[in-house]
């Protein structure tokens, strides 16, 4: 359990990847003129969170140019090759000693609504829950807060499925936060991913 002193929630945002799939970087392409990894830090600076930290990889300095403009704490990941658990933990090694809890965003997903992400928030400061997810209509899903406790924990895994494993294990501890939204936020991983969130795009 975090203690009263350890009382800030901030948000990594996991944008380092090379986007092997889709075979451009998915993190800098654009909606409205804005990278999608933009769009994501810009909603989470909206929030009710208290602060942001971006973990760039691959294409980090247009990645790093791409959000230039905004406050956040940039980190880069040498090692973000080897998977996105990785770049979770530079991102957790980055936050300030008071941090909480960290909210969990990915770079590609920028239909994350503010609005959720200040939710999780705001449900730590008041419950402090170990972890939490949000509840679409159609599911759980992105984004996900742990508390401090469970981040030495975090930076000890390898490979993608680590924080998954971690909230199954964690069972009915993890406390849902219902978003007001029917569908899963989607994340781009193929041509049909992006055609598809172009379509469905909204501010």
């Amino acid at each position: 359990m975090a203690s009263e002193s350890a009382s800030k929630v901030c948000a990594v945002v996991l944008a380092a990847g090379e986007s092997r799939r889709l075979g451009r970087p998915k993190q800098l392409l654009k909606l409205d003129g804005t990278e999608l990894v933009a769009h994501v830090v810009e909603r989470a600076l909206a929030s009710s969170i208290d602060g942001v930290v971006v973990v760039t990889g691959s294409h980090r300095d247009a990645v790093e140019s791409a959000i230039e403009d905004l406050i956040v704490t940039v980190v880069f990941n040498p090692d973000f090759a080897e998977g996105q658990g990785t770049s979770l933990v530079a991102g957790i090694r980055a936050l300030p000693d008071d941090v909480g809890a960290v909210i969990v965003l990915l770079g590609d997903m920028p239909g994350i609504s503010t609005d959720v992400i200040s939710r999780l928030a705001d449900l730590w400061r008041e419950k402090r829950p170990v972890a939490a997810i949000a509840r679409y209509r159609s599911g759980r899903g992105h984004p996900v807060l742990f508390d401090r406790e469970l981040l030495s924990e975090l930076q000890h895994m390898t490979g993608d499925e680590g924080a998954r494993k971690l909230l199954k294990r964690l069972g009915d501890r993890v406390v849902e936060e219902h978003a007001d939204a029917d569908s899963l936020p989607q994340d781009v991983d193929t041509e049909e991913d992006w055609e598809r969130l172009q379509r469905n795009w909204q501010r």
